[in-house]
């Protein structure tokens, strides 16, 4: 059946992600978003990756200036890794590990310094909490390859800004599913209107209200590999001189992870750890222990599970975001995970002139599911080999986390070390993370390898003299609160 209206269950982020992504791609689709009140948002402060401006800005067309002054976002260069060995490491979006100087022999991975850790100008701009270089006129020189920190319900509110402008209409209204041949026959809404749509797209959350409710599609367990499920979120305003950071920070905790993501006015904390190994009420000592700054009584616990459904596309159902699975905060996938979807929704639709056959759907499918599985085995590696703390949880990590697909890209790097060449043999191309980032978390948790490579003093003073360059262009860019001020100058032409 030709598609020519989309109903979308669920206002959050991946709801109107993806009826933005919809109109703005195929404008002559009817869009309808039903905000329905018993289905929330989980309003946390999130990360993004380098994804999202690039499928906002890029793909989209959106402007940034109504996205900066609206959503009041923070940047994101990379995460900072208190985490492996006892030294923190640095993850960038730039693939700094797979670059080579022309007067050296090898990549730049070879070459990593833990005393030094950084090798290009995204993580030397972390090391020194700077975001972007200086223009002579004072300006960020800004780019794309960086992600932001936001506030969820100010993205929402400036998703939903953007949807109207765009034609989609926003309906508030509880619903229940009414079950049909296809799948969905329509929405019914406890007025008795009957919203009917030619597809209905599911961005109820972890509730899965169409997919997993309606449909009884089956979930695929990650708990093999990712063994948290709950998170303690907390937080607490920003304190006079304190600076905002460039990234975020995963932090080892004694049964997983905390992050910290800072906005600004507000620093974001939350605690993701596994149940099978503290409870809830010592997560939350733990938490308020090692962040004092924590505002007592405004914490609370979110739970989860790791995995996917089978398939995302059923019938005339496609699901979305964490209707679709859900992997866990770590790396900060989920709204790069809904752009990918939502993209590729938008494209399946516009190449099969809005029929889709079989063919499409499976390949939809087959598409989507395996970004889940990258995302998984990527993630692996985080656990498998994090011996920061020595405590039941990681033990076990180390002892048991199912690597699945990373399992042949740490095999190599056992043997090669932190070379590139494989990389597009072991992993797919739309692989988000490439080799480059599985080589970052390799180094950085210092994981032995075999082909040592023994700089020579050359090569050694060339290295020397980089890392001096790059830590003096980081001294002179400019920070967070710097960039910030410039943008918000009074009469900015933007670009």
């Amino acid at each position: 059946m030709k598609i020519s209206t989309v109903v979308v269950l669920g206002a959050g982020s991946a709801g109107l992600m993806t009826a933005l992504t919809l109109k703005r791609k195929l404008p002559h689709l009817g869009i309808r978003v039903v905000r329905s009140p018993d289905i929330g948002i989980i309003a946390v402060g999130e990360g993004t990756t380098s994804v999202f401006p690039r499928h906002f800005f890029e793909h989209l067309k959106v402007k940034p200036q109504a996205f900066y002054a609206e959503a009041n976002p923070t940047w994101k260069l990379g995460i900072r890794f208190a985490w492996g060995a006892k030294r923190d490491f640095y993850y960038t979006f730039a693939y700094e590990f797979e670059k080579r100087q022309p007067e050296l022999s090898r990549n730049n991975g070879f070459y990593h310094d833990p005393g030094q850790p950084w090798l290009g100008n995204a993580s030397a701009f972390m090391a020194h909490d700077k975001v972007f270089p200086r223009r002579p006129d004072g300006f960020p020189r800004l780019h794309n390859n960086h992600a932001f920190h936001l506030e969820n319900v100010t993205f929402v509110g400036w998703l939903e800004n953007r949807c109207r402008e765009a034609g989609v209409e926003i309906t508030d209204a509880t619903v229940s599913a009414e079950p049909g041949p296809q799948g969905v026959a329509a929405l019914v809404a406890e007025s008795g209107e009957r919203i009917v749509g030619d597809l209905y797209v599911d961005a109820s959350g972890f509730r899965s209200e169409l997919l997993g409710r309606l449909l009884a599609e089956p979930f695929l367990s990650y708990a093999d590999t990712l063994f948290c499920d709950r998170a303690v979120v907390g937080g607490w305003a920003r304190g006079e001189g304190e600076r905002i950071k460039p990234y975020t920070i995963a932090e080892t905790m004694d049964a997983g992870w905390c992050w910290q993501i800072d906005h600004e006015k507000r620093v974001n904390r939350g605690y993701v750890y596994s149940s099978a190994f503290l409870s809830d009420e010592a997560a939350l000592e733990e938490f308020a222990r090692k962040n004092p700054k924590i505002e007592p009584g405004q914490t609370r616990v979110v739970k989860f599970r790791s995995g996917r459904y089978r398939r995302s596309w059923v019938g005339n159902v496609v699901a979305v975001g964490n209707s679709a699975g859900f992997v866990e905060p770590l790396e900060a996938t989920s709204l790069q995970v809904i752009c990918v979807e939502t993209s590729t929704l938008a494209d399946s639709l516009s190449d099969s002139q809005c029929d889709p056959p079989p063919t499409l759907v499976a390949l939809f499918n087959r598409f989507n599911g395996e970004q889940w599985d990258d995302i998984r085995d990527f993630l692996a590696v985080h656990f498998r080999f994090n011996k920061r703390l020595d405590t039941p949880f990681w033990r076990h990590c180390r002892e048991h986390v199912a690597l699945h697909g990373a399992e042949p890209v740490v095999d190599f790097y056992r043997e090669n070390g932190p070379s590139v060449v494989a990389g597009i043999s072991l992993l797919s191309p739309s692989n988000s993370f490439k080799m480059d980032g599985y080589i970052a978390l390799l180094t950085g948790q210092e994981v032995p390898y075999a082909k040592v490579h023994q700089a020579t003093a050359a090569e050694q003073e060339h290295w020397r003299r980089r890392r001096a360059e790059l830590a003096a262009d980081a001294q002179q860019g400019l920070s967070p609160e710097e960039a910030m001020a410039a943008l918000r100058r009074p009469g900015l032409k933007w670009g």
